[in-house]
């Protein structure tokens, strides 16, 4: 009789046998071992050329002989403080409202939604341009600060609006940065005037625009006058809405005006 062979089950087959499948997990291992060995050997290599090279002296400062007082200067020698007349910051740092151009005689004050108290804040002040969330961003890295306003209604179908934006006095200019964006797109038809406008004289950058008038079906025609003109950290963004046409000389006092003012 034959000797029967010892054939082991399925149980003992798996117990004996090593997995036919390699684990994922030691994969990644060795190529995370092996890209440490790269880079220690790669940091010895540009450690030991870096040793072998002479030093490097550093470049010069770029303004010299910078120099401080030892100590501060005696009593009655000090430098005298800027007068209000001439420090613009006392003057722009208090109730900015006061700035605002007065309403004159004889016209309506207006209540309009964007302004509460003479003040608006930045969101009411992006809703009112075409893409305002665009110029919300925008006017927030230009470190917008607080806006002071006012509205009026004056001969009948008249609107004026008056708007002092106050940038902070960090590194970016944000104030003057506005003022060119602004005017950057007013030439065109669509969302600016139309036309290049004209300078405000001893303004710098001030400019005062007429627009086209906006005709539409059943409906008056819509005229629009702007100025905006930059004065330190603030800029003044006036406007004239009416149903009957606006003359050059309407915006360009008001402007005048509010430049006074500030």
């Amino acid at each position: 009789m034959e000797a029967q062979e010892d054939v082991p089950d399925q149980q003992d087959r798996e117990r004996q046998e090593p997995p036919a499948v390699r684990s994922r997990a030691r994969t990644p291992l060795i190529i995370a071992a092996a890209a440490a060995m790269g880079i220690v050997g790669g940091l010895a290599a540009g450690y030991t050329v870096q040793a072998d090279r002479p030093p490097t002296p550093l470049p010069a400062l770029a303004q010299e002989n910078l120099a401080y007082p030892a100590k501060p200067l005696p009593e009655g020698k000090e430098p005298e403080p800027l007068s209000a007349k001439d420090d613009h910051r006392v003057r722009t740092d208090g109730d900015l409202r006061k700035l605002v151009l007065s309403r004159p005689a004889g016209a309506r004050a207006s209540d309009p939604e964007w302004l509460k108290d003479g003040w608006a804040d930045l969101a009411s002040y992006a809703l009112d341009f075409e893409s305002e969330g665009h110029m919300f961003e925008q006017l927030a890295a230009q470190d917008f600060r607080r806006l002071a306003g006012a509205a009026w209604e004056q001969d009948a179908n008249r609107l004026v609006t008056v708007r002092l934006a106050q940038f902070g006095a960090g590194p970016v200019a944000g104030a003057a940065e506005h003022a060119e964006g602004q005017h950057s797109y007013m030439p065109e038809d669509e969302d600016g005037a139309g036309n290049n406008g004209d300078a405000l004289k001893g303004s710098g950058n001030g400019r005062y625009y007429v627009y086209k008038a906006r005709r539409e079906a059943g409906y008056l025609p819509s005229y629009r006058a702007r100025a905006l003109v930059q004065r330190g950290d603030i800029v003044a963004d006036i406007s004239i809405f009416d149903t009957r046409p606006i003359s050059k000389k309407d915006i360009r006092v008001l402007a005048e005006r509010q430049l006074e003012r500030l």
